[in-house]
């Protein structure tokens, strides 16, 4: 009794640094250093980046890239790893303009946005699940048929204008807007409320937990009673509705359904973000919180370079290095962890 109070205590009188960094992690607090000292490299060039509507820009660009590695989070701690949720917002960006522009329905066209993007989704899980074709090679070959299908879909192939105020509002909107402050964008506040039940729902729950052994230990998931088949599905139906809400997103901030959503590497930069967060290509390792982390340093790092006016082609090649580091690092973590392992089973 005596040490379960005197522990009870301890954590009470955490200080916040301590707390903080707990529920940070202690592998996330390198992409804290290496955000602030970007943020200082950027600010010492340019005048620019600390202007309120420069955050807020920022803010809204990583409001895209933000909904889709969510998703992705929980498909590659699963173990597994989903290439065409790129192409699944091109097919949702259509889908949703269609039903706000000729319907006349802003909430038909976010809902049916979505259900499609959950329903491609279902159709990726059936390929990996009952083909048993690899995750890799199925969405790989979906990436490259839902990218035709979103020029299928889209009347004669081409982009669909939707000039529905209240639809721009969740693109382009901003809230709390006084005086100099240019507001927080919508999309920004919709991309912390979907993150935070992702961390929610990795962190506190059964369902959670059932990712994180699938992809740690996928027979020892089976023996223990999770059924994988099924876990596939949700996993990759909640990847898709998000990548049909990341589409919907995209439509109501250009006005526009582009069935080209898909061909602009969003999920490059999705894959990114949850690799340079922690994740390991094996799976069972990542969390939401490592992951918005390398969203925030990812949407930075291009902020800083538009604003600085380097050209595209080197931005792409910056964010290839920085998968490739990523990635390096994640098995570079795998491979001490297991050598940490083997060193204590030859202790006994």
């Amino acid at each position: 009794m005596t040490h379960m109070t005197q522990t009870n205590t301890e954590r009470s009188t955490d200080n916040p640094l301590k707390a903080a960094t707990r529920f940070v992690g202690a592998e996330n607090l390198s992409l804290i250093i290496a955000l602030i000292i970007l943020v200082a490299l950027i600010a010492s060039q340019t005048p620019f980046f600390f202007a309120p509507r420069n955050l807020m820009n920022i803010g809204m660009n990583l409001a895209v890239v933000g909904l889709l590695s969510v998703g992705m989070t929980m498909v590659i701690v699963s173990g597994a790893l989903d290439i065409s949720v790129g192409s699944i917002a091109g097919v949702a960006s259509v889908v949703s303009a269609i039903f706000v522009t000729y319907v006349g329905t802003v909430w038909g066209g976010i809902f049916m946005g979505i259900l499609a993007g959950a329903l491609l989704g279902v159709v990726n899980a059936a390929i990996i699940s009952y083909l048993r074709v690899n995750a890799v090679v199925a969405t790989l070959a979906t990436l490259s048929a839902y990218r035709g299908l979103a020029f299928l879909v889209a009347p004669e192939g081409r982009p669909i204008g939707v000039l529905d105020q209240n639809f721009a509002f969740l693109g382009s909107g901003r809230v709390f807007e006084s005086g100099g402050f240019p507001g927080i964008p919508v999309a920004m506040l919709l991309l912390i409320v979907i993150a935070v039940i992702g961390h929610f729902v990795m962190s506190s729950t059964v369902f959670g937990r059932s990712i994180y052994s699938m992809g740690g230990n996928p027979i020892a998931a089976r023996l223990a009673g999770i059924n994988l088949t099924r876990m596939k599905f949700y996993i990759f139906t909640i990847s898709g509705a998000l990548a049909g809400l990341t589409g919907v997103l995209v439509t109501a901030r250009t006005s526009s359904g582009q069935p080209s959503s898909g061909t602009q590497g969003l999920e490059l930069e999705a894959i990114t973000a949850v690799f340079l967060g922690g994740a390991i290509l094996a799976g069972g390792k990542g969390t939401i919180v490592g992951t918005m982390l390398a969203v925030v340093l990812l949407a930075t790092l291009s902020n800083g370079m538009n604003l600085l006016n380097i050209p595209t082609f080197y931005q792409l090649v910056a964010k290839g290095f920085l998968l490739v580091v990523a990635v390096a690092i994640g098995q570079w973590r795998m491979a001490r962890a297991e050598r940490a392992q083997a060193r204590a089973a030859a202790a006994g």
